[in-house]
């Protein structure tokens, strides 16, 4: 990892990139970077508590304002240095500092025997737009599956520990997406706790993962108990999801067979027919954590923060992964793609950089995306390769309208010889499953404050006579989506397949 890093690294410095963003909590790691790329240079830092300090054995130097610090780089003099700034993104909304930094910058650029390459080392991603163009953004990667192996085996021989390989495999893919520092720090705690270091450990490493998300604040755990039977109709989208999972739950095997990491898929169709519902089905169906990015809290106030807020919220799924990443309503989170001004632009730029982690990604990170108003979305969001597969879903018809009322009766435990589902079918054309599941609600209401024994047919009738479907108040945008999806060749989600799984 360290090679790879430093290797692109030393590529930024060699094509005077003078300013480089780092975002990271693990300055250890980048100052190991840094000491690797900066062999024959010298190099000077500056943090916010202290001041100036020596690089390498952190003793306090000489304590200072940033602006005093920077001005004895800014001169004409040859120089071969690098400037390591740590903590100072408050001092970054500072004119007299960005106009220091765009000198140093420029001289670097452009005057000969001038080679100083300064980097932002920040918790938090702050890009002044005064020099937006001047500073290159720089990841450290996360450890690969070998590199990670190599972590659990020496920290198992720096303690003695015995370990079989089956247990390195199995911690191996349970780390996959966190950094080193973070895996050194859960096998800290998992030796303290029991004085070895197994497979039990998954749970405690899931449990570390979960406090990643919360401290991140980025994305949202999602907790759900619905599985693939609580799913009234879509029969062809539940038996794409079953094959889907054969993949996901045996994922070493498929890799070895080779078949591909699933991307995701995207759902796209009539409001309250299932979309949502189907994103908790299929983290239930895959096992894993189930995720909702909410793209409305990435956008920050400073120039590149929306898209540094993305870049950390992939990171933070892909350290969680194997999981389910859920974004509902698709159509809303890129709003204002290619249009102009301010937030528009923070929107498109935001739209391609997850284009391209969704057509590059290799992690065990299954995108469910959900969508009502597909006229708003980008055209490119269509196109194969993006998504495994795009799903339509259509009002139910006559028969999952029924066993979606059954799923609903029986779940409230009103499932008796009393309903005539088929009474119910024939009264409710045109309705979602959204209102059906309000009917029976109120339908047991009603019996309820009624002092009945039970629920009737009449009970359901009468609330149906009393409630109007979603084609019928939202007739005119129901209809305009119909038109919309015929112009696409979606794979309809509520087609009955007679292929077996």
């Amino acid at each position: 990892m360290q090679d790879a890093a430093a290797h692109k690294l030393a590529s930024y410095v060699d094509a005077l990139r003078p300013l480089i963003s780092i975002t990271t909590f693990d300055f250890q790691a980048v100052d190991t970077l840094i000491a690797q790329v900066g062999r024959g240079f010298d190099i000077y830092e500056y943090n916010h508590a202290d001041g100036r300090i020596d690089f390498r054995t952190k003793a306090p130097l000489q304590r200072s304002d940033l602006g005093t610090f920077l001005a004895l780089f800014d001169t004409n003099e040859p120089k071969k240095i690098f400037v390591v700034l740590k903590d100072v993104h408050e001092s970054l909304s500072n004119p007299a500092i960005i106009a220091r930094l765009k000198s140093i910058a420029l001289k670097s650029m452009y005057s000969d025997y001038y080679y100083v390459t300064i980097f932002l080392v920040n918790s938090i991603q702050v890009i002044p737009p005064e020099l937006e163009k001047m500073i290159t953004i720089f990841d450290i990667p996360l450890p690969t599956q070998a590199q990670i192996q190599r972590i659990i085996v020496d920290y198992a021989q720096g303690f003695g520990l015995p370990m079989a390989e089956e247990v390195i495999n199995d911690l191996t893919v349970s780390f996959k997406g966190l950094s080193e520092f973070e895996i050194r720090q859960i096998l800290n705690l998992a030796y303290q706790e029991s004085g070895t270091i197994d497979q039990n450990d998954n749970a405690l490493i899931l449990k570390e993962k979960e406090q990643i998300i919360k401290k991140s604040g980025m994305l949202e755990i999602v907790v759900y108990d619905s599985s693939l039977s609580d799913v009234g109709g879509l029969a062809k989208l539940k038996e794409y999801l079953q094959c889907k999972a054969r993949i996901f739950n045996n994922l070493g095997e498929a890799k070895k067979f080779g078949i591909d990491l699933p991307k995701g898929l995207l759902i796209v169709g009539m409001p309250g027919c299932g979309k949502s519902l189907t994103a908790k089905a299929t983290a239930h169906l895959f096992q894993v954590p189930l995720l909702r990015l909410d793209i409305g809290k990435l956008m920050g106030k400073y120039v590149g923060e929306s898209e540094g807020n993305l870049r950390k919220a992939i990171k933070t799924a892909e350290a969680v992964a194997p999981c389910v990443l859920w974004i509902d309503e698709l159509e809303k989170a890129f709003a204002g793609v290619g249009g102009s001004g301010g937030g528009s632009d923070v929107t498109t730029r935001l739209f391609g950089n997850f284009l391209t982690w969704l057509q590059e990604k290799e992690s065990s990170v299954y995108v469910v995306a959900t969508s009502n108003d597909i006229s708003k979305l980008p055209p490119e969001f269509l196109r194969k390769g993006r998504f495994d597969e795009l799903f339509l879903v259509n009002l139910p018809d006559g028969e999952e309208r029924r066993t979606i009322f059954e799923i609903h009766l029986r779940k409230r435990g009103k499932l008796t010889k009393s309903i005539d589902t088929i009474r119910l079918i024939q009264e409710t054309e045109g309705f979602s499953g959204a209102d059906i599941e309000s009917v029976v609600k109120e339908a047991i209401e009603t019996a309820f404050f009624s002092d009945q024994l039970g629920v009737t047919t009449e009970h359901v009738l009468q609330t149906i006579r009393l409630t109007k479907s979603i084609s019928v108040t939202l007739k005119e945008k129901i209809d305009e989506l119909r038109r919309v999806f015929e112009r696409f060749d979606f794979k309809p989600a509520n087609e009955i397949s007679v292929r077996t799984i």
